[in-house]
């Protein structure tokens, strides 16, 4: 596919070396809310704003990213202990409009401990773990009801992404969601269903285990990323994400989180 040349907008204000990335939004400014759990672009009459994505590394941010994962989360019916202490084998990551946390994804490492999807999947993740794998997991995703935004989305997926993949070296993604979101990782990302969905007693629902080679994200990432205009055409999050150009800018803001675990 042949990329469209544009002003690369997206990286993160100089001013501010602890940010990772900055994406643009838009808030609508009509008076009638977006509904809950809409994940639409916004409409042209909509007042333009920016979140900016940050490795969370001190208490107060701690503080604001829980309060959104909890927030977010009981909306849903989910009752949900905060954000755990900050550890050597799980970061969390951030976007900000201004001092807002408005959206939120943690990253765990397969460390001797286990990674949190091993409570219900323990099975399966051993079978892909004897395949020589090096896996992560996502969790704790939350995006503030106001944005419903698929570029804000993109840019939290795509910087844990760079992240797991270039920082950490991780080959395989898996993510633990409730069944009814299972068409949107699959159709939108990639994501393929391992085994059969089983209740989860920690929220009192249904989660189903998503696993995502990490090699195809990676090929999606160089084909599409950056090329948002195709985005209607393709039906998928992957032209949302940065340009290859962009999330080698990413990565190189990432040196803090270089070091093994």
């Amino acid at each position: 596919m042949e990329r469209p040349i544009r002003k690369l907008d997206r990286y993160p204000d100089a001013r501010d070396e602890k940010v990772l990335a900055s994406v643009p939004y838009s808030l609508p400014t009509k008076s009638t809310a977006p509904q809950k759990g809409n994940m639409e672009l916004p409409a042209p009459d909509s007042a333009s704003r920016q979140v900016n994505i940050r490795y969370v590394d001190n208490d107060c941010h701690q503080r604001t990213a829980s309060s959104l994962v909890q927030r977010r989360y009981a909306w849903r019916g989910y009752q949900i202990s905060g954000l755990s202490t900050m550890q050597p084998d799980r970061i969390t990551l951030s976007g900000y409009d201004r001092d807002d946390a408005v959206a939120t994804i943690s990253v765990g490492l397969d460390a001797q401990s286990g990674l949190f999807v091993d409570t219900l999947f323990g099975e399966e993740l051993n079978a892909l773990r004897g395949l020589g794998t090096r896996v992560c997991e996502f969790t704790r995703l939350a995006i503030n009801e106001a944005l419903g935004s698929l570029p804000v989305i993109a840019a939290l997926f795509h910087t844990a992404y760079i992240y797991a993949r270039r920082i950490r070296s991780c080959t395989d993604l898996v993510v633990e969601v409730n069944p009814r979101h299972v068409r949107f990782y699959e159709r939108m990302l990639g994501f393929q269903v391992v085994g059969p969905a089983r209740m989860d007693t920690r929220v009192q629902a249904l989660a189903a285990l998503l696993h995502l080679d990490l090699a195809y994200a990676e090929a999606q990432i160089a084909e599409f990323g950056g090329t948002a205009e195709y985005a209607p055409r393709i039906r998928s999050l992957y032209p949302f994400f940065f340009s290859p150009q962009e999330e080698r800018g990413i990565e190189s803001r990432f040196p803090c989180l270089r070091s093994d675990v």
